[in-house]
């Protein structure tokens, strides 16, 4: 055009002709024109009737974008401004396209990082973007790190605490939630509306489980979807019985196991498929067939790794929305966090290459990752909502065998029929089936793994990650030497009382344990250490092996919920589910129900033939109480 004359539009030097027209112009050229004197001739054609260049001055100090975002009423508002961070001038739009010069107070400045800018926002799919969610925040915030000349002023507070949704528990749910429960569940459902992936990480004991049942029974109330859950398979049976006593309505199918279906479309009559990491990987195909609404990753930990091949299947799954749950989300290394992190939120953080080529693993690198990191996770620990909870806590943890142990259980069940028959088979069989389920070992199966003693490792390790003291009671001491070794392999200090410590040593062991600074375990015979004992030292209590005489139980219990404990106590009964355990424990918590804790229980001899002999019958049968 170059025949029209110099205006200034929207704060930029442009030509202008009578028809109305404009042309833009490069900052390069106007610079090497005006500024270095050199350039483009033709511009010197173009006519100034209004002195448009006479009243600017032309700087040959370049000025920066900065990109803002601000909490608005509806959402993240994203603009820009031009100066510091102290001095934000000339606020416009991301409507309003981007120019690589400017003119603020009757100066031209040339704009040096332009092209960094809008190479940021085209690769976050926020060109022309005034208003983003939660996800193109973090994903925004998260690639800005990646460019040393951009300035981004971040004034949401996107911190999970922040949220002000007005969240009722849906009516699905047959459950009271504790108020930091109702605050994780406005999170969770906020997460979702803003198509945002997160991590629940609360620590243990703290009811994750509830809230995730609570977020889907929600969504499931409002619209049909589909939603996977996959654990560990020690923790699938727990999932589905979670799902039965909190949730109405709502279907769950386990897909584990020899008589699983081997089509994907039963996925589908199922509002929540519950399944496990290994059954993923073997049945991938399946379920890479179902576009899940969301899915969901227990002890996420689980794929800490990102190049392993548990972790490359959950990836493959076509999902609209991805939380990861865990207790420990950060176990050695920062690429755990970007594991979970990528899972979560896929894509948002990069290629695991450049992931480690800007994050250091140390300290350092941690307080990198947490602008992006805090948004999207949710952890409180016991010691922040303790007034929200009970003194005591006493949480079920059912335990699924594997196959493996599953057809051992009943090759030992269908061998005593055959060995003893008669009268002596219920109780020879109820002590052979409890000391399998307390370890294969405890019956010379040395080289069996043992699904529930994996899930109580895991458990302890947990504890110990909180520095927090734990008493474990079990009734077998074979498991002494076991839970010895894996308190030496997990760099745990480790205390054993049981028949055999001396009566005048008992307390001396107990002072050493409470004297140790940070995570212990005591391992503990009930019925030698269950009474006169003042531990309040631990305040986590496992029950390894369910025991036929509830007092005993919680007498053991009672070592740490006493007086003199201040802080909150959480039990937990571990069980085989579907075995002879199962029936223990129900037996149990009925006699309990019934009457008291002070009765005296049964010790497993007269009525523990009833119920075995029912046991060994048929392989199928349901616990009653």
């Amino acid at each position: 055009m170059m025949n029209g004359h110099w205006a200034i539009n929207q704060n930029i030097l442009v030509i202008e002709d009578d028809a109305g027209t404009i042309e833009s112009l490069s900052a390069m050229d106007i610079y090497a024109w005006k500024v270095k004197g050199k350039g483009n001739p033709r511009l010197e054609e173009v006519e100034d009737p209004e002195s448009v260049l006479d009243k600017l001055s032309f700087s040959k100090v370049a000025c920066n974008y900065g990109l803002l975002l601000t909490k608005g009423n509806e959402g993240i508002e994203l603009s820009t401004f031009v100066g510091g961070s102290q001095d934000k001038r000339c606020i416009s739009p991301l409507s309003v396209s981007l120019s690589d010069h400017i003119i603020l107070d009757d100066t031209w400045h040339y704009i040096q990082n332009c092209d960094s800018i809008q190479d940021l926002l085209r690769k976050c799919g926020l060109e022309k973007r005034n208003r983003i969610n939660v996800a193109e925040y973090i994903k925004l915030v998260n690639a800005a790190t990646r460019y040393a000349d951009v300035i981004l002023e971040d004034e949401t507070d996107q911190h999970p605490d922040c949220v002000s949704t007005n969240t009722e528990v849906p009516s699905n749910i047959s459950a009271s939630l504790y108020p930091y429960q109702e605050t994780g569940n406005k999170w969770l459902e906020y997460m979702t509306e803003q198509k945002c992936g997160c991590i629940l990480a609360d620590e243990m004991g703290l009811g994750k489980t509830l809230q995730i049942i609570a977020l889907i029974a929600k969504r499931q109330s409002v619209e049909h979807g589909h939603y996977l859950v996959i654990a560990p398979v020690s923790l699938l049976e727990n999932w589905k019985r979670e799902f039965q006593k909190f949730s109405k309505g709502i279907s769950v199918y386990v897909h584990h196991g020899y008589g699983r279906r081997g089509d994907y479309e039963v996925f589908l009559n199922y509002d929540v498929t519950v399944t496990s990491y290994g059954t993923i990987g073997t049945d991938l195909s399946m379920f890479q067939m179902v576009d899940w609404d969301l899915a969901v990753l227990d002890e996420a930990q689980n794929i800490k790794n990102p190049e392993s091949q548990r972790t490359r299947n959950v990836k493959s799954l076509s999902r609209r929305m991805s939380i990861s749950v865990t207790g420990t989300p950060f176990e050695n290394h920062i690429t755990d966090l970007w594991s979970l992190m990528d899972f979560s939120l896929p894509g948002a953080f990069g290629k695991l290459t450049e992931f480690e080529s800007e994050i250091t693993d140390d300290i350092e690198g941690a307080k990198t990752i947490e602008k992006t990191l805090t948004p999207m996770m949710l952890r409180r620990k016991v010691k922040d909502v303790g007034n929200d909870l009970p003194d005591r806590v006493d949480i079920d943890l059912p335990v699924t065998m594997d196959n493996d142990e599953a057809g051992l259980y009943e090759q030992i069940r269908q061998d005593t029929i055959n060995e003893y028959g008669g009268k002596a088979a219920p109780l020879v069989a109820l002590q052979k089936l409890r000391m399998y389920c307390t370890h294969p070992s405890l019956l010379g199966y040395g080289n069996k793994e043992s699904s529930k003693f994996a899930m109580v490792s895991n458990l302890i390790n947990e504890i110990a990650s909180y520095e927090e003291k734990m008493l474990l009671f079990t009734s077998y001491n074979g498991m002494f030497p076991i839970f010895e070794q894996l308190g030496a392999g997990q760099n745990i200090p480790t205390f054993l009382i049981n028949g055999s410590t001396p009566v005048e040593d008992r307390q001396r062991i107990i002072d050493r344990f409470s004297d140790v600074s940070g995570a212990a375990l005591m391992v503990l015979n009930p019925r030698a250490a269950g009474v006169g004992l003042n531990i309040t030292a631990a305040n986590r209590v496992i029950h390894y092996n369910p025991e036929w005489n509830p007092a005993l139980e919680d007498q053991a219990s009672a070592r740490s919920y006493r007086r003199g404990q201040e802080r909150n106590v959480f039990i937990y009964h571990v069980f085989y589910a579907n075995t002879v355990e199962e029936v223990i424990n129900d037996r149990v918590e009925h006699k309990r129900n019934m009457f008291s804790t002070a009765i005296v229980g049964v010790d497993g001899k007269s009525e523990s033939e009833d119920i075995t002999r029912a046991l060994l019958m048929s392989p199928g049968w349901e616990s009653q109480s």
